[in-house]
């Protein structure tokens, strides 16, 4: 454990605070986007003196390069890969990798002199958190899954603290704060007229609305079963937004684009379907405050985002997940009422049209699943891991 031997470690008397903090992990933006709502808390409460004092380390292979630099916050890209469970010749070149990045990461931490590194998971966050162990600077583990990944497992032995974000998360010194959601849902969900506002803005009238996605580059099982649902659906008028995905998505001849001609195109779309397929949605909060059901992976950012949104949804967790973690995540979800699972291998176009219906044709129970997920919603999971970080900040000082 860090907390005996970080106290007094820089001198006599009580360790001065400089304002600065690490923030380490990514790669996907289930582990960015807590990790940005985790930086705005820790400028809001003024455990960083401003946005520039903040420093994601994310991963060169990761979607950090695209979602930090916007914000404000400062960023570092570490090189190399995740080391892979079994033996493989990619295993060396990733082990040299680690430790480039292993060194990388302490002359940043030497450089910046951090008062906290907050570590997210993911590659990243393990060269940045063992740097911070050796040069006992207070480390407090953020997990966002119901199963930690094997980054968390290992830092989290070193840790101050680990946020968690379900009850029964086995790491160390754990406490369940939430998982960190964007500003842009904790606005929508705190604001009474937003769903209105939005649903007039894109065109909803009292329509059910109906969206689907499989994660940044989209789930082939879910856009097939979404086509085929929707080729096929026989209740009643209904709204669907598909997110497609990168993966899913072709240009016709004609330059416009689309489902690509693999079975994820649906065919003729009956007249009470308003189908409305985009390849990206660039504004997925103000989307989800407007859905009725959404279907959808089971990552923890986004059983997350429905949580703290109150929307019903059909969860479809990802087969192969290190864990089986989005199972666990889903049965969060499902366990209080707030969500129906259905197997990956069991998803197809008869059994979401039927859930979908069944789930339709009842508005008071889904407004009864509405209300099960916002139960479990923790809008303040940021200011949550801020206050760890506090802590771990003032028992080092000590």
């Amino acid at each position: 454990m860090t907390g005996g031997r970080a106290t007094g470690s820089r001198g006599s008397g009580r360790r001065r605070a400089r304002g600065r903090i690490v923030v380490a992990g990514g790669g996907t933006a289930g582990h960015v986007l807590p990790g940005l709502a985790i930086a705005e808390a820790l400028v809001d409460r003024g455990l960083a003196a401003d946005r520039g004092s903040v420093v994601m380390v994310g991963s060169a292979r990761g979607i950090e390069a695209d979602l930090v630099p916007p914000t404000g916050f400062g960023l570092r890209l570490l090189p190399g890969r995740g080391i892979q469970r079994r033996l493989t010749p990619a295993n060396a070149v990733a082990a040299a990798g680690l430790l480039v990045a292993l060194v990388r990461a302490v002359l940043l931490l030497v450089r910046r002199r951090p008062d906290a590194v907050v570590v997210l998971g993911g590659y990243a966050s393990v060269p940045c958190g063992l740097a911070a162990v050796a040069l006992r600077i207070p480390v407090v583990v953020a997990e966002q899954n119901a199963v930690p990944g094997a980054a968390n497992r290992l830092l989290g032995r070193f840790a101050r603290s680990c946020a968690v974000s379900f009850p029964g998360t086995r790491l160390p010194r754990a406490v369940v704060t939430g998982n960190p959601v964007r500003s842009e849902v904790r606005s929508a969900a705190a604001d009474a007229s937003a769903r209105r506002v939005v649903r007039d803005r894109f065109g909803l009238d009292d329509r059910p609305f109906v969206v689907a996605f499989g994660g940044s580059l989209g789930a082939r099982r879910i856009n097939r079963a979404v086509a085929a649902a929707v080729e096929d659906w026989t209740g009643g008028p209904v709204v669907v937004q598909h997110v497609v995905g990168p993966r899913g998505w072709a240009l016709d001849p004609d330059g416009t684009g689309g489902p690509d001609g693999t079975g994820e195109r649906a065919g003729v779309v009956p007249v009470s379907v308003d189908y409305r397929p985009v390849e990206y949605e660039a504004d997925m909060p103000s989307v989800l405050s407007a859905a009725d059901v959404v279907v959808c992976r089971a990552g923890a950012t986004t059983v997350a985002e429905l949580s703290v949104l109150g929307v019903p949804s059909i969860l479809v967790p990802l087969p192969g997940a290190p864990g089986d973690h989005q199972t666990a995540n889903a049965e969060g979800l499902a366990g209080v009422g707030a969500a129906r699972v259905v197997a990956d291998a069991e998803m197809d176009g008869a059994l979401l049209s039927g859930v979908l219906g069944e789930m339709l044709a009842d508005r008071v129970a889904l407004g009864s699943m509405g209300a099960a997920a916002r139960s479990l919603g923790r809008p303040d999971a940021a200011e949550r891991v801020a206050d760890l970080v506090a802590d771990a900040v003032a028992e080092a000082g000590r």
